[in-house]
């Protein structure tokens, strides 16, 4: 079951990570957020195609380890996870409501994945 959530985790990260290199300003299109200059390209890229690829490498190698720094792997991706679905709900309650998609569509990835990965850990 470890293995099985890691790898659909991983895999997440990796489809993320992939469309984040190949199309930014899509991606963050349903934010209403523009990557319309270069910056803002290489910052997309960056945050969500590099580091979701990264996630992505070190969840799928920690389904392939039974050590303490594969667990500490999954612990660090939870966390990160659960502090992004955090940081939405502060959203919430700082700025108007939101409407599901893609907001809270996002949050309850990240907080049910965030619980997956603690659960199995």
């Amino acid at each position: 079951m470890r293995s099985l959530v890691l790898a659909a985790a991983g895999l997440f990260f990796t489809g993320m990570g992939l469309y984040a290199l190949a199309a930014p300003a899509r991606l963050v299109r349903p934010f209403g957020i523009t990557a319309g200059t270069v910056a803002g390209r290489s910052e997309v890229r960056a945050v969500y195609g590099g580091f979701g690829l990264a996630v992505a490498g070190a969840l799928i190698w920690s389904a392939t380890t039974t050590g303490e720094l594969g667990r500490g792997v999954v612990l660090a991706v939870a966390v990160a996870l659960a502090g992004m679905a955090a940081g939405r709900v502060i959203s919430r309650v700082l700025d108007a409501p939101a409407a599901f998609y893609p907001v809270w569509f996002y949050c309850w990835v990240e907080a049910l994945a965030a619980a997956a990965l603690l659960a199995v850990n």
